[in-house]
């Protein structure tokens, strides 16, 4: 299994950035699927859910109107569209795949993808 996140890089503050996730090695639609980021000496934070088939989106507070998560069953990817970027922001960005009941709240991920730095200058 495999889960390859792309997109990160260095923006300024107040600017927007996608990210993106390709997936293989598994059914995908069987997968929800979630972003996470983790900041230096922070723990992993959830940020966005997606469910397999209904489009269904969750997002964790922080985030909330400013992040938007989408997912294409054809492409086998995930994408996650920052805008409004803050410096708090900073972090290395990952996508991860639940089939778990608690998905929504960023529980029972158990495939992850190794991470892409976003960098958020002010």
């Amino acid at each position: 299994v495999q889960l390859q996140a792309s997109g990160g890089g260095l923006v300024q503050a107040g600017g927007s950035l996608g990210l993106s996730c390709a997936v293989s090695g598994l059914r995908f639609t069987n997968y929800h699927m979630g972003w996470f980021r983790q900041a230096p000496g922070q723990e992993r934070e959830f940020l966005a859910a997606i469910h397999r088939s209904d489009g269904a989106t969750y997002y964790g507070n922080s985030v909330k109107g400013r992040f938007s998560i989408s997912r294409s069953n054809v492409r086998n990817t995930v994408s996650l569209q920052m805008n409004g970027l803050k410096p708090e922001d900073t972090a290395v960005y990952s996508c991860a795949a639940s089939q778990n009941v608690n998905w929504r709240q960023g529980v029972g991920y158990n495939y992850w993808g190794q991470g892409t730095l976003v960098t958020v200058s002010s």
